[in-house]
């Protein structure tokens, strides 16, 4: 069962202004299937895969060759593992004014980035792909959540029904085969994760202490990254947890959302917070079987965090928008936080992330610290359980969890 992607209509149109489309994002997401769904409208596309080792060593050893044996339009599957191929596919495009002939899909961003951007800077559009939004799985568009345009929708969810969503993600497989268990299918792909990516990019000794390092960020979902903590419980250095903690961010695994500052360097030293981009992975990292246990838990408020959080990002993500400058947090020497703003056209959106179904007017207190920003403030926004949009202020508003 195909469910369509958001993302297919930015693809389209990328091709049909750059000669090279490069989708990035974590494994099994549904990167390859999307492409090949789009090349049906198109038989003369062609598709190989970079999975294979004979074809790999031939994309390594003899990249004109390989490039004469696909000649485009071809998706190329899996270009992480043969970065070679990049500067013949730049010779190719520069033969030529055509626009979408290669489409190349990345799992491991981590060196490849730097060798699309030598390579290909300006012949290439760049676009993220994250596991299915809610949207895509009920079949709505998704568009980028803004308070000055939720409208007023309506939600019949209960607590218990997010938190099954939450628990089963939103993996293109588990969602389109209610049969397979999710640990099942989440214990197989970290291991694919390891020997595919992982391997290709660091010497592990000990994959055990890999896998516990993954886990130990789960149960820091939508916390302030603390490396030396990390470090410590795992038993590595501060340095191999850095290390290790990029491999995640450039796997699409997880984000890093920044802290708010008007100084946009004083943003990036400062501590970000970490989001894991499907749930149900942090869930089974984190040893969660039971939607009714993490809901009753400790950790439910992190978790449903996440889980607003992941699907702001993917409904930017979805229409070709770059989340990383536009969505911050606030945190002041005070403890006062707002979890999250959405900087847009000079103005900044705050939006604070409850779980009960009428948090009250004590939500958007911290909102006050925001008279002595710069920017213009816009309409703010609580995310949280209630039937539908209310009006708190003349300027704030609760909004239920389906508006995003």
């Amino acid at each position: 069962m195909y469910i369509k992607r958001n993302l297919e209509q930015r693809v389209e149109y990328m091709a049909d202004h750059f000669p090279v489309v490069l989708v990035c994002g974590a494994r099994q997401v549904g990167k390859t299937t999307m492409l090949k769904k789009i090349a049906q409208k198109n038989s003369s596309i062609q598709y190989v895969t970079l999975d294979y080792p004979r074809i790999r060593q031939l994309a390594k050893e003899d990249p004109e060759l390989f490039l004469q044996q696909y000649p485009d339009p071809v998706i190329i599957d899996g270009i992480q593992y043969a970065p070679e191929l990049l500067p013949y596919i730049k010779i190719k495009v520069d033969q030529s004014t055509q626009n979408g002939r290669y489409y190349l899909t990345g799992s491991q961003m981590f060196h490849l980035m730097n060798d699309v951007s030598e390579s290909l800077a300006g012949r290439v559009g760049i676009l993220s792909m994250f596991s299915l939004s809610r949207a895509e799985i009920e079949g709505r568009d998704n568009c980028p959540f803004n308070p000055a345009n939720v409208g007023n929708p309506n939600s019949d969810d209960t607590i218990t029904q997010i938190f099954e969503m939450i628990m089963k993600g939103g993996m293109p497989r588990v969602i389109s085969d209610p049969e397979l268990s999710s640990d099942d299918f989440y214990g197989s792909y970290i291991q694919t994760y390891i020997e595919r990516d992982i391997r290709e990019l660091i010497n592990i000794k000990d994959e055990n202490r890999f896998i516990k390092f993954i886990s130990c960020v789960a149960a820091r979902t939508s916390q302030e990254v603390n490396l030396s903590d990390l470090a410590k419980d795992v038993g590595i250095d501060g340095k191999t947890a850095d290390s290790w903690l990029s491999i995640l961010v450039s796997s699409g695994i997880i984000v890093l959302l920044h802290p708010y500052s008007g100084n946009t360097i004083k943003r990036i030293v400062k501590r970000p917070k970490l989001y894991f981009m499907d749930t149900g992975l942090a869930c089974y990292l984190s040893m969660w079987n039971n939607a009714r246990a993490l809901e009753l838990s400790a950790m439910a408020g992190a978790m449903f965090e996440n889980y607003i959080v992941s699907e702001i990002i993917k409904g930017y993500a979805n229409n070709g928008i770059d989340f990383r400058n536009r969505l911050v947090y606030y945190r002041d020497n005070n403890g006062k936080e707002i979890d999250l703003m959405i900087l847009e056209n000079g103005k900044v959106y705050p939006v604070e992330i409850k779980k009960s179904a009428d948090p009250g007017k004590s939500a958007i207190k911290n909102f006050s610290v925001l008279s002595s920003f710069q920017e213009e403030i816009g309409e703010g926004a609580v995310l949280c359980m209630s039937s539908m949009a209310m009006p708190i202020d003349a300027k704030n508003k609760l909004v239920p969890v389906k508006a995003i």
